[in-house]
């Protein structure tokens, strides 16, 4: 799974209708082109794709401020929603995701019930324990990596990092299951975007030529 894809659904979601400024406006105050490949350039390209796909409904609402063609609006379509929430849940239940997949997943975990997002993490243990289960079988921590030599390393890495995602995700369990954060049903939710005019102090300050699509 590519984050980009739910990056921006999530983007577009959270202001019910956005043009692509916005949204990359947003990833840029998340941080999100320094952790994954929301660059100026994708984001624009997956807003058109997604569009051309039926998860996105594009508006032409404006001309462009520099003279060119009209400023385009999106907002997700019913299939939108579906790929949005699908993508969500794929992404905190699996063990295997990259780093920005999961990152991008629990910027967006409010938007499901609490007891949901916390049985997805417990899936998501559940997959780390039988990961570590099935490659404990061919290497034995306690003994060490030099049981296989210098490649022994590698499976060293992988165990003491499956070790410490396991930690971590049971630390965020309990902390949704004591009552952290504000999901879905519960009342007024964080507010994770940028009101409109309001200055972006992690923007990058580039220009794109999708700024004013």
């Amino acid at each position: 799974m590519s984050s980009i894809r739910l990056l921006v659904l999530g983007a577009v979601r959270q202001h019910g209708r956005a043009h692509g400024y916005q949204v990359r406006n947003d990833l840029e105050y998340w941080g999100a082109h320094e952790w994954s490949n929301a660059k100026p350039g994708s984001i624009y390209h997956a807003l058109k794709q997604m569009a051309k796909q039926g998860v996105l409904l594009a508006h032409e609402v404006a001309p462009s401020t520099v003279g060119g063609p009209p400023r385009t609006e999106y907002e997700l379509t019913d299939a939108g929603r579906e790929e949005f929430f699908r993508l969500l849940r794929e992404a905190l239940a699996s063990y295997d995701q990259k780093m920005d997949v999961l990152s991008a997943a629990l910027g967006f975990m409010v938007d499901l019930p609490r007891a949901e997002a916390v049985a997805l993490l417990r899936d998501r243990l559940d997959k780390l324990a039988g990961w570590r289960a099935s490659a404990t079988e061919y290497y034995t921590p306690e003994e060490g990596p030099g049981q296989l030599g210098h490649i022994g390393e590698i499976m060293n890495m992988w165990v003491h990092s499956a070790d410490a995602e396991a930690e971590w995700t049971r630390g965020l369990i309990a902390r949704i299951e004591g009552g952290a954060y504000v999901f879905a049903g519960e009342g007024e939710p964080f507010v994770g975007v940028l009101a409109d005019g309001e200055e972006n102090p992690f923007a990058t300050g580039e220009r794109d030529p999708g700024d004013d699509l």
